[in-house]
């Protein structure tokens, strides 16, 4: 694998093996990014990261970081060397955690952007509506699901836009924002 654009843009790096991981693809990360558009200086959150590739792509086209979860241990090693390989340990926070666990002990961290891309064998509707509340006011959450599925978050997200990339189907989605 390699992150297509920015700072560390051509630079390779590894993906985990194993059932529980589906690499997202460059085609549907280069959609993600695109459609975001400038992320400079923004925070990612990732809570099914698999190798970290939405985390190095987002810091290498100017995140100020992204925090990386995964519950896998295959997955974890692989983002972990990946961490290191890329020198990106400034700017990316690797967790081996279950998400549903993170949400517990983090009550009150709040991102940016949330990308959520669940193992598509195990999608549970609730806890994607739980991770998709750290997208801080006015933050974006991308969901990334099979082809025919779909996620309906509540209605404190407004839906930009959704596409289909073979595979993979990305649904965009703004969180309300803040009320004074």
């Amino acid at each position: 694998m390699r992150i297509i654009a920015g700072s560390l843009g051509g630079r390779q790096f590894a993906s985990p093996t194993g059932h529980r991981t589906h690499p997202m693809s460059e085609k549907v990360r280069g959609a993600i990014f695109n459609a975001l558009g400038d992320i400079d200086g923004l925070t990612i959150f990732d809570p099914f990261a698999g190798s970290g590739a939405v985390g190095f792509e987002a810091i290498s086209r100017g995140a100020s970081s992204a925090t990386l979860l995964d519950i896998d241990k295959n997955a974890f090693e692989c983002m972990k060397s990946n961490i290191h390989e890329l020198a990106s340990e400034d700017r990316v926070k690797a967790v081996r955690v279950n998400a549903a666990s993170w949400l517990e002990t983090q009550p009150d961290k709040l991102f940016d952007v949330v990308v959520l891309d669940p193992p598509y064998d195990d999608i549970k509707l609730a806890l994607l509506q739980k991770l998709a509340d750290r997208a801080r006011p006015g933050g974006i959450v991308v969901l990334s699901l099979p082809p025919n599925d779909h996620v309906e978050l509540p209605s404190s997200f407004t839906l930009l836009s959704s596409k289909s990339y073979g595979d993979a189907t990305l649904w965009f989605y703004r969180a309300a924002a803040a009320t004074d």
